[in-house]
């Protein structure tokens, strides 16, 4: 008995040993690195499920082979995206090639965008277009709730099926769990296409679980669409129990309805293996757009080479003459995201984020308290939202280059999850991404002076800090 006590004690250790060596082989950040590996050393059998679901590194030629599908949209797209008087600020022409470079990113002028801030006013506005719809409908979303409205958006759906109107709709696996299956079989029925994104299933779904599609994508005909941080879900418009939800997005028309059309085919291709490239999808601009506005379409997923938007955000920190000003949900920043904005703020940058003071998921909202009290000690204005969680993602910098998508500022989003944010060149659309933001900030309350006046208990410290050491893994 004492020997087969021993057998297993040396086998657990063993497999301990192995999984904390295939941490360190698989040469990710360091953070990221030590994080998993104490997770494993001090709760090993947690720590190890936790590594399997969450952790292992499926390789980017097993998962997707984005650099086929790029090259297949991009011929697509750049066929019919010829554009005259294309002027690049020269400010911006950094970052501009940057996402040109490493994203296929295309600039295009002439763009629109029309900004919402609540979710009743942006669902009505997604049913007209759904009801606008003459030839194809295209939505890639991470949640599609089966509540009241996620079924009013289905029957708009199916009714524009059968009017003859081409639908696909991807949905994340893993965002719609709750999700029950005959609701997506309904749609079906009704003449939708609709493909789960990365279908996680027993006992082969440790590999996929930790790699979500977390876009929020809408394209009507290839002559408007909708980007931004609201799921198809009706706490967007009612909130859940007694707070509200504040969230942020935007309706585009104009030349970057090209970059959300080609952001969905190269997912559809993914779910599908469906190549749709035809000319119909990407219609000529009627010229009913004339805007100075230039946006980019940037996607980022944990299959690229780089993660092309935490390089833009770095990028456009660094770059700021005045201000930063970022709202997300979770702030728990990257090291180079961290620095960078430590970096501004200490060179005298007026850097101000907003964070929700109740998150909707606690643990998160722990770790990401220390990171807020070096940002508040590094002399940057933290603001925590008041009046419901704050579930927007969007940042504006010294009003002319703006952002806003489905990225919150976290290891997850930056490293993990296939993202879309909209990259804005334009004063107006700045300023009224600024006059937002100045909004919400009257409607919270400044961290920074209960952060460093009424500093937190020996033990509320030491919780923080345990939970940011595993805030790399969340």
């Amino acid at each position: 008995m004492h020997g087969l006590y021993i057998a297993i004690v040396v086998v657990y250790e063993i497999i301990v040993t192995v999984t904390i060596i295939h941490v360190l082989m698989d040469n990710r950040q360091p953070a990221k690195t030590m994080a998993w590996a104490l997770v494993i050393f001090f709760v090993p059998i947690v720590g190890m499920v936790l590594y399997a679901f969450f952790g292992v590194n499926t390789r980017r030629d097993r998962v997707i082979s984005r650099r086929s599908m790029d090259q297949l949209t991009k011929r697509a797209m750049l066929e019919f995206a010829e554009q005259r008087d294309l002027r690049l600020p020269t400010e911006y022409k950094q970052i501009i090639d940057l996402f040109v470079n490493q994203n296929t990113a295309l600039p295009f002028n002439n763009t629109k965008a029309d900004i919402y801030t609540d979710g009743a006013t942006f669902f009505l506005e997604l049913l007209a277009a759904i009801g606008r719809a003459r030839h194809h409908i295209h939505i890639n979303i991470f949640i599609f709730a089966d509540d009241p409205l996620g079924n009013l958006v289905a029957d708009a759906l199916m009714d524009s099926a059968s009017r003859g109107v081409e639908v696909r709709v991807i949905y994340d696996d893993v965002g719609c769990w709750k999700v029950p299956r005959r609701f997506f079989e309904r749609m079906r029925r009704g003449g939708v296409d609709v493909r789960p994104f990365l279908p996680v299933r027993f006992p082969t779904f440790t590999s996929k679980v930790n790699y979500r599609n977390h876009r929020k994508i809408v394209v009507i005909d290839g002559r408007e669409g909708f980007i931004g941080g609201m799921n198809i879900a009706l706490r967007y418009v009612k909130g859940t129990g007694t707070q509200a939800w504040r969230d942020t997005m935007v309706r585009i028309t104009g030349g970057a309805v090209y970059g959300l059309q080609r952001a969905f085919l190269v997912d559809w291709y993914f779910v599908d293996r469906t190549l749709i490239s035809s000319r119909k999808y990407y219609p000529q601009p009627d010229g009913s757009v004339q805007s100075p506005c230039i946006a980019q379409i940037v996607t980022s997923s944990p299959i690229s080479p780089y993660p092309e938007i935490m390089q833009g955000y770095v990028r456009a920190i660094l770059g700021a003459r005045r201000y930063i000003y970022i709202e997300t949900p979770y702030f728990l920043p990257t090291e180079p995201v961290l620095f960078a904005l430590k970096a501004a703020s200490l060179g005298g940058i007026d850097i101000r984020i907003i964070v929700p003071r109740k998150s909707d998921t606690k643990f998160i909202e722990w770790a990401s308290r220390s990171y807020l009290r070096d940002m508040a000690r590094a002399g940057a204005k933290i603001y925590m939202y008041t009046a419901g969680f704050l579930h927007s993602k969007m940042m504006v910098c010294d009003d002319f280059l703006s952002t806003c998508g489905s990225t919150n500022v976290d290891f997850r989003s930056f490293e993990n999850d296939f993202e879309c944010n909209a990259f804005f060149y334009d004063r107006d659309t700045a300023l009224r991404l600024k006059t937002i933001f100045m909004h919400d900030q009257a409607r919270s309350v400044l961290f920074n002076t209960r952060a460093m006046r009424n500093p937190p208990r020996f033990l509320t410290r030491l919780w923080e800090s345990l939970t940011r050491l595993v805030s790399p893994v969340l």
